[in-house]
């Protein structure tokens, strides 16, 4: 079984690649993130036309999450990260596909920091936390697939400083990532690979794409009653090269 990350960055706009990388990949699941889309413009017929049923969660501009799964339809669990009533931002989307539960995250990106997008960005961590430790307890295969907006070591940015003010590598975004996977989570692309860089995302500016100045911010972590299953992970680093692409490439796991 293939499960897969992918911040689309504005499905619309960017349909034809999705489905051209979903006919190519063949994912059995795939987790989605920055659809950019209302719930009523998100392409449902496109997506099943090609073979996927889809859950989903939009947001007019910002945001929006969905989960998409290969001759299956998937079953909505929740729509939103639990802890905070007053959040309103599409963030987060839960179902149940094959047996297992998975998730759809598009954490804050806590830019400009210090400043309330980046205590944001912590107490959504914190949230976070809180709701995947309920996972643990319960004991049942879980995949917190997506768009976790940190890149959790200096292993996972390329060689620069001039990121050193971001949301994205400050040491309370590292420490917030590294807590939850110590809760007991693998963090499967870096289990797979300890030492090659695997990114992610690229951003499209100051040629980074053709540089290979990427970062690390799209992650599958397992929970206990999974990661035994895992046997291989990757980045289909060719997506981000396509022409009208995403600024992110699909990460992947296949679990046995």
């Amino acid at each position: 079984m293939k499960i897969t990350t992918f911040n689309i960055n504005n499905i619309n706009r960017r349909l034809p690649n999705l489905l051209r990388w979903l006919r190519s990949a063949k994912p059995d699941i795939v987790a989605l993130q920055e659809l950019k889309s209302t719930d009523d413009d998100f392409p449902a017929s496109a997506i099943g036309k090609a073979g996927y049923g889809a859950v989903w969660r939009g947001q007019k501009t910002w945001n929006g999450v969905a989960i998409l799964a290969r001759k299956a339809e998937p079953v909505l669990i929740r729509t939103e990260l639990p802890g905070d009533q007053d959040d309103r931002e599409a963030r987060y989307i839960e179902a149940a596909v094959k047996g297992i539960i998975v998730t759809s995250i598009y954490l804050p990106n806590g830019n400009p920091q210090p400043g309330p997008k980046f205590e944001y960005k912590l107490e959504w961590f914190r949230r976070l936390r809180l709701h995947a430790a309920k996972f643990l307890k319960q004991d049942v295969p879980v995949v917190l697939a997506g768009d976790y907006n940190v890149a959790p070591t200096a292993s996972d940015i390329y060689p620069t400083r001039s990121w050193d003010n971001d949301a994205l590598i400050q040491p309370k975004s590292r420490a917030a990532f590294k807590s939850l996977v110590a809760q007991g989570w693998l963090d499967a692309i870096r289990n797979v690979h300890p030492s090659k860089p695997m990114y992610t995302f690229w951003d499209y500016k100051r040629n980074r794409w053709p540089r290979d100045a990427g970062l690390r911010l799209d992650h599958l972590l397992l929970s206990p009653a999974i990661a035994p299953r895992l046997i291989k992970a990757g980045v289909d680093r060719a997506v981000r090269g396509e022409e009208g692409a995403s600024d992110h490439a699909p990460a992947w796991i296949v679990l046995r």
